[in-house]
């Protein structure tokens, strides 16, 4: 399988993780859909980062696609998914705030990074940074309630998104966007997972990554 896209997206992050995880094999093609819009365009023509090229050929797109693909396939250590109703509730519940946390949170790297200041938009900006924070605050709640498992053997999917949601805002916003003062129990299980040799192998800056 080949993985297309920076590392420093967290849904193609999201993926590479999850795959190490799982311990399915897979080369990384670090294009970026700004300043190889053309390369990327020839593998997938909406240039949608994550992409993945089967080992059939095929060509898949959207993180969530991908990782329930590749759920899929045999040969793999384990699932990031459990198997028990109310476990897989949980974990689907969990995911859905970290993926909320990094939609917005890409929305305002965009917002700032691509559209001139005198065109931005400040009630827009603020619903946005809203929305992220609400988003922050419900996976610390998650957290206090019950923690995420954060070891190499019990990581789920959750705990994967989670964490590669906070390291997103953190490297990506402005310092104090989303103070980690505030969201200890989320910074805490980001920097338990970043530790993990999957994590390690698929660092923000994709020209670090190594296959496991």
């Amino acid at each position: 399988m080949e993985l297309v896209g920076m590392l420093d997206s967290p849904y193609v992050r999201r993926v590479a993780v999850s795959l190490g995880l799982m311990g399915l094999p897979f080369q990384l093609r670090p294009l970026s859909v700004f300043s190889t819009f053309d390369q990327f365009r020839a593998i997938n023509p909406v240039v949608k980062a994550p992409t993945l090229i089967t080992d059939g050929g095929a060509v898949l797109m959207d993180s969530s696609l991908i990782l329930d693909y590749a759920e899929q396939l045999p040969g793999k250590r384990r699932s990031l998914m459990p198997a028990d109703l109310d476990e897989r509730v949980r974990v689907l519940r969990v995911t859905g705030f970290a993926l909320a946390a990094c939609e917005k949170a890409v929305q305002l790297v965009y917002e700032r990074k691509l559209r001139p200041a005198d065109k931005q938009h400040a009630p827009w900006l603020q619903r946005v940074q809203t929305q992220l924070h609400a988003a922050c605050e419900a996976l610390e709640a998650e957290l206090v309630a019950a923690p995420l498992p954060s070891a190499e053997e019990t990581m789920d999917q959750a705990g994967v998104s989670a964490a590669v949601a906070w390291l997103f805002i953190q490297k990506a916003l402005q310092p104090g966007d989303v103070p980690a003062e505030r969201l200890p129990g989320l910074a805490a299980h980001s920097a338990r997972a970043e530790a993990l040799p999957a994590f390690v192998s698929a660092p923000f800056d994709s020209s670090g990554w190594k296959p496991l």
